[in-house]
């Protein structure tokens, strides 16, 4: 067996560690008066079925988390194989997000992109503080999910394609 190193236990080597597990990817957005706010996140997991919760960990240091947090619903699209251009929008300035990102908003306000692999029309029930991140625990009022669509996996740093055997 290899050693462990505690002195390793640095950011960098952190985040390289993390890498190694594979995750999808997801939007969370909302409507602000009414133009969408939203960011990536690939820290999206299911919770609990009864009630019906997930989460998503968010940056203490968000500029977009403050403002999507104070809104009734929030929208996460699990984004799909083909929108690594989605992901990246999100990841850019605020302002910049929704240029050439298709979106709708529900009846809620919650915020969707379109052509995603599912759509969670949900509410913050919880927030915990996670050291630098915020854990989100999210109630889920509705949903639409198509399981045989490819999502957009993160892992090593970049994205990469389910490989489907059959």
């Amino acid at each position: 067996m290899r050693a462990l190193c505690a002195e390793a236990v640095d950011p960098l080597t952190i985040r390289r560690a993390y890498s190694c597990f594979p995750s999808g990817v997801t939007a969370v957005c909302g409507l602000l008066d009414t133009r969408p706010i939203g960011l990536a996140a690939s820290s999206f997991t299911g919770v609990s079925l009864d009630p019906p919760l997930a989460s998503v960990c968010v940056q203490n240091t968000s500029s977009t988390w403050p403002m999507l947090r104070e809104l009734p619903r929030l929208g996460v699209s699990v984004l799909g194989q083909d929108q690594e251009k989605v992901c990246r929008a999100l990841a850019a300035e605020p302002e910049d997000r929704f240029t050439d990102t298709p979106w709708e908003a529900g009846s809620t306000g919650a915020v969707f992109i379109r052509d995603a692999t599912a759509w969670l029309d949900c509410s913050i029930h919880d927030e915990v503080p996670a050291g630098d991140h915020g854990i989100v625990l999210l109630r889920i009022h509705a949903v639409i999910a198509e399981p045989e669509a490819a999502p957009l996996i993160f892992h090593g740093s970049r994205f990469r394609k389910l490989l489907f055997a059959g």
